[in-house]
């Protein structure tokens, strides 16, 4: 009687093994599929923020003129939202890391519908200066990054993040042509008007389908007294070992061809003597190209080298880029450099988001990536300035020369040196 008892009791307890196991994998598949979900709307919403950015700047030029505002008073209006999303980089990541991403992406889509809202109103040139005042959390790529990098392994970071590459190409197509179209048969207030009620559907995406908390509770470690203004708590990620070294590799290897990106309106027509249509057709080839290569070649590097060789890889590249815009005298060259000029671009860019997010504790990827995020803003707010420089007084191929002489250097550093990376290659 005893040994039956036992053989029962046994049977129950591999019985009830049994369950809990098919519940933990059915828990752990369900979780897998939400965070698919939550990946796949961050790609999303951050699709739309930029196609309705792109749209904006199609209609910008001639907002700012039909208000009485001349190219030097446009000059420092790009100025100053470029100054706001420099400084609001940071704090927005800080953001994120203290009240969570799905807030940090309701305050980047309700700060892009006050942006529009105040755009579409703007019956002034004081009233256009004060709608670039949103700006300063207008940063729906860093908070999609934010989503990536909180609900992925560190093995596969770099691939997820390169996949926004393809948000970033859709958002320049459909953005130009389709702020191109509405102005042209419309009015020139239509792209801002849809750009309002999308980014007010964004919030509503956000609200519904991002996680409360996209990491895991474990790795939140929000000290009480931290304050999201805390200069302080912003340095103190750059002391981490390899963060300052791979932090500055990505703003000087970028740097020359960033320069020559904001003076790219000018160059396009007294250099290459482009009209504004043919223009458009290169923007839409390097959307075509970003989608590709980020999208799609990065992603597969990643599985096949080690972060450490593609840094290294992106920078050689920079450098050969360089000598090419050098020697370059048509646009038909420019559209033959800018194959490698999109792929050490993408590569840099995907690489060392990577690299600094692992270099620092998970409670702070989001101030990383905002700190990441706020290199652009910094090239557009000096580069008018030392671009014109570079153009007028020596011309075109003075930004290929600085391009290859600062990349040659960079290249040789991190040949020499031994920056200490995480996650050396995905698997």
């Amino acid at each position: 009687m005893s040994a039956m008892n036992a053989k029962e009791s046994s049977e129950g307890e591999e019985e009830a093994l049994g369950m809990k196991t098919e519940t933990l994998g059915e828990s752990r598949y369900s979780g897998e599929v939400k965070r698919g979900q939550a990946i796949l709307v961050a790609y999303l919403i951050a699709t739309l923020e930029l196609t309705f950015l792109f749209m904006q700047m199609g209609v910008m030029p001639y907002l700012a003129k039909s208000l009485g505002l001349d190219s030097v008073g446009f000059g420092y209006l790009q100025t100053t939202f470029g100054v706001l999303q420099l400084v609001g980089g940071p704090l927005f990541g800080r953001f994120a890391d203290q009240f969570g991403t799905r807030a940090a992406l309701i305050l980047s889509c309700a700060s892009g519908s006050a942006f529009f809202l105040l755009m579409s109103i703007s019956t002034s040139i004081p009233l256009l200066f004060l709608s670039r005042l949103p700006g300063v959390f207008m940063h729906g790529l860093p908070g999609a990054q934010k989503v990536i990098t909180d609900l992925t392994a560190p093995s596969q970071r770099a691939d997820a993040l390169g996949k926004l590459g393809l948000c970033f190409g859709i958002g320049i197509i459909i953005g130009s042509a389709l702020g191109g179209v509405l102005s042209t048969k419309f009015s020139i207030f239509v792209p801002l008007y849809v750009g309002l009620v999308g980014n007010l559907i964004n919030t509503v995406i956000a609200m519904v389908w991002i996680p409360l908390q996209a990491k895991p509770k474990s790795d939140c470690h929000v000290t009480e007294n931290s304050n999201v203004f805390s200069i302080r708590e912003i340095l103190r990620l750059m002391k981490f070992p390899g963060v300052m070294e791979v932090f500055m590799v990505k703003v000087l290897a970028g740097l020359p061809i960033g320069l020559f990106l904001i003076m790219f309106s000018i160059i396009s027509m007294e250099f290459f003597g482009l009209e504004a249509v043919e223009s458009g057709y290169l923007m839409s080839y390097f959307g075509v190209l970003q989608m590709v290569i980020q999208g799609l070649v990065v992603g597969k590097l990643t599985k096949h080298c080690t972060e450490r060789t593609l840094l290294r890889l992106s920078v050689f590249v920079f450098a050969g880029v360089g000598l090419g815009m050098a020697l370059m005298r048509t646009v038909w060259h420019y559209c033959i450099i800018a194959v490698p000029l999109m792929f050490a671009y993408s590569t840099l860019g995907t690489i060392t988001d990577s690299i600094l997010t692992k270099a620092v504790p998970s409670s702070d990827t989001g101030t990383m990536l905002g700190i990441c995020a706020s290199v652009q803003p910094l090239t557009r707010t000096v580069g008018p300035t030392i671009g014109g420089v570079l153009y007028k007084q020596f011309g075109v191929s003075s930004f290929g020369y600085l391009q290859l002489i600062v990349n040659i250097g960079l290249f040789v550093y991190l040949l020499k040196s031994k920056i200490p990376l995480r996650e050396m290659k995905n698997q």
